[in-house]
C-alpha cells in the first residue's frame, strides 16, 4: 500500500497481505483484499474525473470507506478532506466550497446535508453514498465499477495528502494542509513514541475525521500490518477488558484517580499533546511518567522540536510561562487559501500554537492556558468567535460573547452572554438556544445563554472576557 512519501512506482508492498486489516460490524477484510478495494476505488474516482491535485471529501462517522477514500485519493495524488459529520448544512457547505471538492463520499448521518447541497455546490461532480440513500451513486456499486489495474500516478512527498478543517478564531474554519511527508513523519513519531506491535489490534472508536483518531494509532497500526476494529461511534462498553494492553488519550490531562485505576489493572496509559496543524504529535507523556508527572503534556516526539517562548520568540527559563511553538517534518504546509494566516502561524519556520505553558527542569511541558479563547468540550475544540458569529446571525441580537466554563461531564462547556437590540422582542436564553441548534453542531452549542443589558468592555471597547469568566 502506498502510504505516500516520495515518487512511487506502480509496485505495491504489503507487510502482511493475508492478515486481517479491518474489522467492521462483523466483516473482516485482509490487507490483500483491502488493497484491491482501494485500487478499484481509485480507478473509479479517476474514471469520474478525479485528477492529481483535486480534493476528495469524506463526511461521515467511522467506517472502512473513510480509510478507503483516504488511500484511494492518495494513490491519485489527490487530497482527502475529512469533514466532521456533526456539522450543520451551512458549515459543511462552507468547507466543501472552500476546498473546492470535486467528489464527496458521505455516510448515513450526512444524507440530509448532501441532498440539500447537491444543487448548491455545482463544483461537486460526483456524490457517493456509503450506506445508500441520498444523492449520487451507492458506494459499493461505485467501487465495483473501478478497474483492478494498478494506479501509476507519481506522488511526491510535498504533494497534499490531507486537508483537515479546524475552527478559526475569525469564525470561519481553516483547512490545515498536510503533505505526504507530514503524515509519514507523524506515523514514524507515533511508532517510536508508542508501544505498537506488528500483531496489534487497535479499537478505533475515536473519530477518524479528527487528526488524533486517524493519525496517532489507527494509521500507524495499519503501517505495521496490525488489525483495526472500527466502531462508528464510541459507546460505553459492557465487555471483558482483560485483553486491553494500553490506551491513548489527549485533549486534557487525566486525573490521579483515572491513572490509579488503570495502573492497578496493569494497563498503561499514553497521553499526547498536539493539534491538527502538526498532524498532530508535538509531545508525548509515557505511561511510566503518568503519575510522576501528572498533568504534564510530556516530552517532545522524536522528529518534532517544541519550545516555550516569550512574545519576542525567545526561549524562556524553566518554570516561566510562554507560548508553545513547534517545528519538524510533521508540521503542516499551511492553511488552504489563507496565505496571511499561514504566514502568521508559521512565522520564523515555527508553528505558533497559541497555547501558554511552562516546562519544568526535566523538560516536561505543562499547558496552563490558551492565548486564544478556544475551549475543549467533550474532546472537541470550540472557538467562541464561531459561536458568537452564529449568535449575531439572529436578527434580535446586537452583541455576543462566549466563554468556556468548567463542566464535570464535558470538561468545559460554553456560556454565552448576549445583548438584544432595544426594539427587539424579548427572547429568553432557551429560545435563543433552540434557534441556534439550526446553525451549529451540537457540541458547539453553549450550555447556557444569558441575556444581559450590556457587556463589560475596556476603555478601547474590547469585551472583557475575564470579567465574564469571574461572573460565570
Amino acid at each position: 500500500m502506498n502510504l505516500g512519501i516520495g515518487s512511487w512506482p506502480a509496485r505495491r508492498v504489503m507487510v502482511r497481505p493475508d492478515s486481517v486489516a479491518v474489522v467492521f460490524e462483523g466483516r473482516s477484510v485482509t490487507y490483500r483484499e483491502f488493497e484491491v478495494r482501494v485500487r478499484k476505488l481509485a480507478n473509479a474516482l479517476r474514471a469520474c474525473g478525479v485528477r492529481h491535485g483535486d480534493r476528495v471529501a469524506y463526511m461521515g462517522f467511522n467506517h472502512p470507506a473513510l480509510l478507503e477514500t483516504f488511500f484511494a485519493a492518495g494513490l491519485l495524488g489527490a487530497a482527502a478532506v475529512l469533514v466532521n459529520p456533526r456539522l450543520r448544512q451551512a458549515e459543511v457547505e462552507y468547507i466543501l466550497g472552500d476546498c473546492g471538492a470535486t467528489t464527496v463520499v458521505f455516510g448515513q448521518d450526512q444524507r440530509e446535508n448532501a441532498a440539500g447541497l447537491e444543487a448548491e455546490l455545482t463544483g461537486v461532480r460526483t456524490w457517493v453514498s456509503v450506506d445508500g440513500g441520498g444523492p449520487g451513486e451507492e458506494y459499493e456499486r461505485f467501487l465495483a465499477s473501478g478497474s483492478e489495474e494498478p494506479v501509476d500516478e507519481p506522488v511526491e512527498q510535498d504533494d497534499l495528502a490531507l486537508i483537515m478543517y479546524t475552527s478559526g478564531t475569525t469564525g470561519r474554519p481553516k483547512g490545515a494542509m498536510l503533505t505526504h511527508q507530514n503524515l509519514f513523519y507523524q506515523y514514524v513519531n507515533a511508532l517510536i513514541g508508542q508501544d505498537l506491535r506488528q500483531d496489534e489490534v487497535h479499537l478505533a472508536v475515536a473519530p477518524l475525521f479528527h487528526i488524533a483518531g486517524l493519525n496517532m494509532m489507527t494509521l500507524p497500526t495499519f503501517m505495521l500490518g496490525g488489525t483495526i476494529i472500527i466502531h462508528r461511534q464510541f459507546r460505553t462498553p459492557d465487555a471483558d477488558l482483560s485483553s486491553v494492553r494500553g490506551f491513548m488519550v489527549g485533549g486534557s490531562p487525566l486525573t490521579e484517580r483515572m491513572l490509579t485505576t488503570w495502573a492497578q489493572r496493569g494497563v498503561p496509559v499514553m497521553q499526547g499533546f498536539g493539534m491538527t496543524e502538526t498532524a498532530p504529535g508535538v509531545r508525548m507523556l509515557e505511561p511510566r511518567d503518568g503519575r510522576l508527572k501528572q498533568g504534564s503534556a510530556g516530552r517532545p516526539h522524536f522528529f518534532t522540536e517544541s519550545l516555550v517562548v516569550d512574545l519576542d520568540g525567545n526561549p524562556v527559563p524553566a518554570g516561566t510561562p510562554g507560548e508553545v511553538i513547534a517545528r519538524g517534518p510533521n508540521v503542516m504546509k499551511g492553511y488552504w487559501n489563507k496565505p496571511e494566516e499561514t504566514a502568521k502561524a508559521l512565522e520564523g519556520g515555527w508553528y505558533h500554537s497559541g497555547d501558554i505553558a511552562v516546562e519544568d527542569e526535566d523538560g516536561y511541558l505543562y499547558i496552563k492556558d490558551r492565548m486564544k479563547d478556544m475551549y475543549i468540550s467533550g474532546g472537541e475544540n470550540v472557538y467562541p468567535a464561531e459561536v458568537e458569529n452564529a449568535l449575531l446571525g439572529l436578527e434580535e441580537i446586537q452583541e455576543a460573547a462566549v466563554i468556556g466554563v468548567p463542566d464535570e461531564r464535558w470538561g468545559e462547556t460554553g456560556r454565552a452572554f448576549v445583548v438584544l437590540f432595544e426594539d427587539a422582542p424579548e427572547l429568553s436564553g432557551d429560545e435563543i438556544l433552540t434557534r441556534l441548534r439550526e446553525r451549529l453542531a451540537t457540541y458547539k452549542l453553549p450550555a447556557r445563554v444569558e441575556v444581559v443589558a450590556e457587556l463589560p468592555r475596556t476603555t478601547t471597547g474590547k469585551i472583557q472576557k475575564n470579567v465574564l469568566r469571574e461572573r460565570a
